[in-house]
């Protein structure tokens, strides 16, 4: 059954319709040398790594790129954090800002986008406003720089794409390894065949807290609703599907406003905050996009701290290229799993080592291929053979967020869309997590529905339709969007394969091929 579904426009949005265009306008005449003027949406703690980078890239350059508005629903507290204090007025008092600047300091984000000489946003709110907020200012005519997950529902996440296609703005999707170079080589890799038909990959997130993941954010006693706009922060009067607020009305309360991750009706615990990283790293890298069929699974097996998600997590997610992907984590234990990429003739380890760079040693991220000694009799317990390659991506040791804007405001100067973390690959890898909570949450494997552009509760038909090519014995078929165009079997099966097929009225059945085997 179809749903009648719509962007709803603001009216704010929509009382600036001619300010919008003028923005636009004004945004399309930057040059390549001119400066970007950048406003922050929602200035917590990770938003004061964002104006970190802006503030040190207006130091080297002034005319690059400056700081010219804030917003958030709290006053904030100077103490907060590595000292930079976190919400509005610190984070303003940061950036060079006259906190008694109603125009530019506020708690209102569509007055921020009212201004036309903000070029370009840094969204870093809760995850429900990422895409409210994504939708508006691209229908301003801003560029936009949004915090991972980039929506937090699967609607959300194509209605972002279409919002950024149809105005023709610049979007990175803050995803802050997607900077790293060894990823386009790794994919120029799988593309060439050079580790044979790509058949699985899994990644892990992995950490341990005495307190719970997230409960570690302070609640403080300056948090209360004299000092946030809770209205705003839930944003229970605005949505972007009809008839679905952002985030329901509830009583203020210091642990959701601090610690929302914790919460299901604000984000998706590790599945959306974690898992996101690595999976927009290895699909990227892999070629693949959008999974057939996922399935999640985990619970809070041990922080019962009144939170809503799990502490244990893993969707394993099988795709049409006829490869599976396996994400899994627990936030309380840290040992990890190796992150790789497994292909018929060799497999992708992705890594780090040391190197030596300007005479210190250093750590240098990438991958190494190990080659696979495939044979047509396997040894239980015997090792692949070993002669791997380093491919090494150059990049400093350190966070990658820098890296990550430098690429996001180059395409802003150029009018280019494809940036590193584009919202098309944020909308792919953020359906593949979402996916996993749909079904760890509902209890059942869900497909995709392409069309519709929509998760669907799954059937026999995933396993039914590959056995069914499995009998046409090997024959190409057509598999969609891989790289490789038509892939059949790649086995070698021996010669005594020719004396198989059913026996009709007890008697034996022509060899298959020449000769008669042995």
């Amino acid at each position: 059954m179809k749903r009648r579904t719509f962007l709803k426009t603001t009216a704010a949005t929509a009382a600036t319709t001619a300010m919008a265009l003028d923005a636009k306008t004004y945004a399309q005449a930057q040059g390549a040398n001119q400066r970007i003027n950048v406003a922050f949406l929602g200035v917590g703690g990770r938003c004061q790594q964002h104006i970190d980078v802006i503030l040190a890239m207006q130091r080297a350059n002034a005319n690059s790129v400056r700081p010219v508005a804030c917003c958030d629903v709290w006053d904030g507290n100077p103490q907060l954090g590595r000292g930079n204090g976190r919400g509005l007025y610190p984070s303003a008092r940061r950036c060079g800002l006259n906190v008694d600047d109603r125009v530019h300091v506020n708690k209102d984000y569509r007055r921020i986008l009212g201004l036309r000489e903000v070029d370009a946003v840094c969204i870093a709110t809760p995850d429900h406003w990422h895409a409210r907020m994504t939708i508006d200012a691209a229908n301003a005519g801003k560029h936009v720089y949004c915090e991972k997950p980039m929506t937090k529902t699967i609607f959300e996440a194509h209605a972002v794409v279409d919002a950024v296609r149809r105005n023709n703005v610049v979007m990175q999707v803050g995803v802050q390894w997607m900077a790293d170079p060894s990823l386009r080589r790794a994919n120029e890799m799988i593309r060439r065949g050079d580790i044979g038909h790509v058949c699985q990959a899994q990644t892990s997130y992995y950490r341990n807290s005495t307190v719970g993941q997230w409960r570690y954010y302070p609640l403080t006693q300056d948090m209360n609703p004299r000092t946030i706009d809770w209205t705003m922060f839930l944003g229970n009067r605005f949505s972007v599907e009809e008839g679905v607020p952002l985030a329901p009305d509830m009583p203020f309360d210091r642990a959701i406003f601090a610690q929302w991750r914790c919460y299901w009706n604000f984000g998706g615990g590790m599945f959306t905050d974690l898992f996101v990283h690595r999976v927009t790293r290895l699909i990227s890298a892999m070629g693949v996009r959008y999974p057939a069929r996922v399935v999640g699974g985990g619970g809070i097996y041990l922080e019962y701290d009144g939170r809503d998600v799990p502490d244990v997590a893993t969707i394993v997610a099988d795709y049409d290229e006829g490869c599976q992907l396996l994400i899994t984590a627990t936030m309380i234990n840290d040992h990890p799993i190796e992150e790789v990429i497994r292909g018929h003739t060799g497999t992708m380890k992705f890594g780090s080592r040391e190197v030596m760079r300007d005479g210190r040693p250093a750590r240098d991220w990438g991958y190494e291929i190990i080659p696979q000694a495939a044979t047509n009799r396997p040894i239980a317990g015997q090792p692949a053979r070993r002669d791997s390659v380093w491919h090494g991506n150059g990049m400093s040791e350190g966070d990658a967020t820098q890296p990550l804007w430098e690429n996001f405001l180059s395409c802003v100067r150029a009018r280019n869309r494809e940036t590193f973390s584009t919202p098309e690959l944020g909308a792919a890898a953020f359906t593949t997590v979402n996916m996993g909570v749909q079904s760890y949450r509902q209890g059942q494997v869900l497909f995709w529905d392409r069309e519709r552009r929509r998760a669907v509760v799954g059937d026999s038909s995933w396993a039914t339709r590959l056995e069914r090519r499995s009998h046409q014995r090997g024959r190409p078929t057509q598999v969609i969007g891989w790289t490789g165009g038509t892939r059949g079997s790649l086995l070698e099966p021996p010669a005594y394969q020719r004396l198989e097929g059913p026996w009709t009225d007890g008697r034996e059945p022509t060899p298959r091929g020449s000769g008669s085997g042995s």
